[in-house]
C-alpha cells in the first residue's frame, strides 16, 4: 500500500500509534482479499465488497496523515 511513501510510512508507523493501526488492519483485509480472490477463503460477494471498501477507507485514511506529515515536515525546512 502506497510504496511510494515507504519512508513517510515507516516513520508513521513507529510515532504514531492510529496510524500503524490502520495499516496493520488495512494489510490484514488485503490478505483476505487476497485469499478470497484465490479460493482460499470463500466470501459471499457482498462480504468481499465489503472489505474492500473498507481497504479503500483505510488506506483514504493513510494518504491523509502521509500527505499531513509530509507538508508539516517541508514547513519545518521552509521555516
Amino acid at each position: 500500500m502506497l510504496h511510494e511513501y515507504r519512508d513517510e510510512i515507516h516513520i508513521l508507523k513507529q510515532e504514531n500509534t492510529h496510524f500503524a493501526k490502520i495499516f496493520e488492519e488495512h494489510n490484514e483485509l488485503d490478505q483476505i482479499s487476497t485469499d478470497a480472490n484465490e479460493g482460499r477463503l470463500y466470501l459471499t460477494d457482498m462480504e468481499l465488497e465489503t472489505i474492500k471498501k473498507k481497504k479503500l477507507l483505510l488506506k483514504d485514511e493513510a494518504l491523509l496523515m502521509i500527505l499531513k506529515y509530509r507538508k508539516a515536515q517541508q514547513d519545518k525546512k521552509n521555516a
